[in-house]
């Protein structure tokens, strides 16, 4: 399995975030991906390998362009503000919510901040920008090296910050550019007539969802906590099916907190019988290992030992397959759980 591996992923660290009424350190560190990388070597999984440059075009085809502009330019603005901003880090105070206009974009930086985005625990910081660019350059390459081998065939983009909570034009959930999505759209460029995403983070793809929510050639499968208690909250209904082109294209499949891995699996399976039925060309699995009864953030029980079956049954759909890292907040125990998905595959 050809690994692309984000070299600058630690220039996005977040020095704080909002969580249950207090900032507190960000729960999404550099040291997660760390501990991947440690356990993928340690057990020979996979070639390392850096990504080339972002295809910005294939970017902003799949987030608006607006949006991907203030990205690569919030850092610079915000210091350009007061200089004592560059000790600080970016985080949205207001929103444009039900009722209040979202087609004009404000000169106020404060205000710009809320237009594109979701929530107040994800900081945007001096390198975000960088380290995000450089990720989606890693699932673009992925699902390049994917398209250009015959047969099933793997490839992981190792990156972080995350992305599926990423919409067309919104940022939230520690989450800037949508790797998952970029993968799928490079898939779908480079000759995958229908290309399936399956989700198998704790928490709901929404940005994934937003993203494709009216397309019929990309279907979204997420597994996840119910929203009515469980982060992103507004999105990951089971009634939520697709609209107009992409009607029947979206299939959720909440589940309640304390979950444990037998019934976890029979809704995964539900899941991967979608993608059969869909009769996809190649999947883009979202890997979020925060499912685990260990995570601090999170509330299945599913143990190590649950997620090389994880990968077991991933690797039953027999089809081309792009990785992509998602959550995973038990820092000590990430890359146990990431290599053993990887191991559960690729056995």
């Amino acid at each position: 399995m050809q690994i692309f591996h984000n070299p600058v992923h630690e220039k996005h660290a977040g020095r704080q975030e909002m969580f249950r009424g207090k900032l507190v350190p960000c729960h999404e560190t550099p040291a997660r991906l760390e501990y991947v990388l440690e356990a993928l070597r340690q057990r020979g999984i996979g070639d390392l390998r850096a990504p080339s440059a972002a295809d910005i075009a294939l970017i902003k085809r799949v987030h608006t362009p607006r949006y991907v502009d203030f990205l690569a330019s919030a850092w610079q603005e915000w210091v350009a503000l007061d200089p004592a901003n560059a000790g600080l880090d970016v985080l949205p105070s207001i929103w444009p919510v039900r009722g209040f206009r979202h087609d004009v974009e404000p000169t106020n930086f404060a205000a710009r901040v809320g237009l594109f985005s979701f929530d107040s625990g994800c900081p945007l910081t001096a390198g975000t920008w960088e380290a995000a660019l450089a990720g989606a350059a890693c699932a673009i390459d992925a699902a390049r090296a994917v398209s250009a081998t015959s047969g099933k065939h793997a490839a992981m983009a190792l990156t972080r910050p995350p992305g599926h909570h990423a919409g067309p034009d919104f940022f939230g959930g520690y989450c800037f550019l949508n790797n998952a999505a970029l993968a799928a759209q490079a898939l779908r460029e480079a000759g995958a007539a229908r290309v399936a995403i399956v989700d198998v983070d704790y928490h709901h793809g929404n940005g994934t969802q937003s993203i494709f929510y009216e397309r019929a050639d990309v279907l979204t499968v997420s597994v996840h906590g119910d929203p009515t208690t469980e982060y992103p909250f507004y999105l990951g209904y089971a009634d939520e099916r697709g609209q107009g082109a992409g009607a029947d294209c979206n299939l959720n499949l909440p589940l309640p907190a304390g979950t444990g891995f037998a019934d976890w699996t029979r809704a995964l399976k539900q899941g991967l019988a979608a993608v059969r039925a869909f009769k996809a060309d190649a999947v883009v699995v979202a890997l979020g290992v925060d499912t685990y009864e260990g995570d601090p953030i999170s509330r299945f029980k599913l143990k190590s030992a649950d997620y090389l079956q994880v990968g077991r049954l991933l690797a039953g759909l027999d089809l081309p397959a792009v990785f992509t890292m998602e959550g995973g907040y038990a820092v000590a125990d990430v890359g146990t759980n990431v290599a053993n998905v990887l191991e559960g595959y690729a056995g």
